[in-house]
């Protein structure tokens, strides 16, 4: 188990990788190395809104007190990058774990962060199996927008996380480096659209044609598609005719510090019914 130690301060176990053998693990894993901050999550749902339930819950980074992201971001850099992504995985498992969250988790990663996936992932895995975690309910998502430095890389990781049994899922889509390259050479179980495109998309037939082509592309490759960012009931009437029926945004919740919303406390949007 993840323990906190008498002075309060968390445990090494929560925030370092330490999990892999000495025999065959890459050297990040072995050392045991602290990150040298704190920090917690926020959980954001994404709905199914034509059965009203939620599909997952976003993990987002915030402080301790709930700071917003950037007061954690500003913190990492290249000599702790690896660490802070495995403290990442192990900390929003073990809070979901906690909540005692019944949809899936989706954890943001970061590719360049990542050494040898089959032995850098026993850390999730641990921390899975310790706070009885499924690991077939765990979404490894990454930002599209982030360049990735080699793209080939980021498709060995994402099929190396799905044999294991995770899901796969790529965020922002449609506003970064690989767009449907990306979906030539490897079919993630999730894309997230990015929600520029959803802005006011019930206003606009060129917003609406680019969305409804990648949902015709994503259905013959079997890949889900989520709205993300929807913020109004026009843009979620509008993103539900184009066929996506799973959205996340404020128009259902915000973000929820060390929390994660219920389906029946959500502001489901009026005149939905099929």
């Amino acid at each position: 188990m993840i323990q906190s130690n008498t002075d309060g301060n968390p445990a090494p176990s929560e925030y370092s990788c330490h999990s892999a053998s000495d025999h065959g693990a890459c050297p990040s894993c072995a050392s045991g190395e602290r990150l040298g901050f704190r920090f917690s999550y926020a959980y954001q749902p994404i709905v199914d809104i034509n059965h009203q339930q939620i599909f997952a819950h976003e993990a987002l980074i915030r402080g301790v007190n709930g700071e917003p992201a950037p007061s954690v971001l500003s913190q990492v850099t290249e000599d702790n990058r690896f660490r802070f992504d495995q403290a990442c995985r192990v900390k929003a498992i073990k809070t979901a774990a906690k909540l005692n969250m019944q949809s899936k988790l989706s954890i943001n990663f970061l590719p360049n962060a990542i050494y040898r996936p089959e032995l850098c992932i026993r850390s999730t895995l641990e921390a899975a199996r310790a706070h009885n975690f499924p690991i077939e309910q765990i979404i490894f998502e990454t930002v599209e927008g982030e360049r990735i430095s080699d793209a080939k890389w980021l498709t060995e990781v994402f099929r190396e996380y799905q044999r294991i049994g995770f899901l796969t899922a790529i965020d922002d889509f449609g506003a970064g480096f690989a767009g449907l390259n990306l979906l030539a050479d490897f079919q993630p179980d999730l894309i997230k659209l990015d929600m520029d495109l959803i802005r006011s998309i019930d206003q606009s037939r060129s917003r609406q044609a680019i969305v409804r082509g990648t949902v015709g592309i994503c259905n013959e490759l079997g890949i889900q598609v989520i709205a993300e960012g929807v913020e109004t009931p026009d843009e979620c009437k509008a993103l539900r005719d184009l066929g996506i029926s799973l959205m996340q945004g404020y128009l259902f919740s915000k973000p929820l510090f060390e929390s994660c919303s219920h389906a029946d406390s959500l502001a489901w949007p009026g005149g939905l019914s099929s």
